[in-house]
């Protein structure tokens, strides 16, 4: 997910892609750590996107 299309994003919709993301994190970790886990950079891409919603979650709080 590109940070334009996080920006179009209202608060709400940030919260839930927020949960929505941490809760693909959580699964991604159970597949991993029981080895049905087929690609492992899924991982690393989930935890930058989590990222990028929280950055800009904090720039809309700053701008408020």
């Amino acid at each position: 997910m590109k940070a334009s299309e996080i920006r179009a994003l209202t608060e709400t919709e940030l919260e839930e892609k927020l949960s929505a993301l941490k809760k693909d994190l959580f699964m991604l970790r159970m597949q991993h750590a029981t080895n049905h886990l087929d690609n492992p950079i899924k991982i690393s891409a989930v935890r930058r996107d989590i990222a990028r919603v929280k950055t800009v979650q904090r720039q809309k709080q700053l701008e408020q």
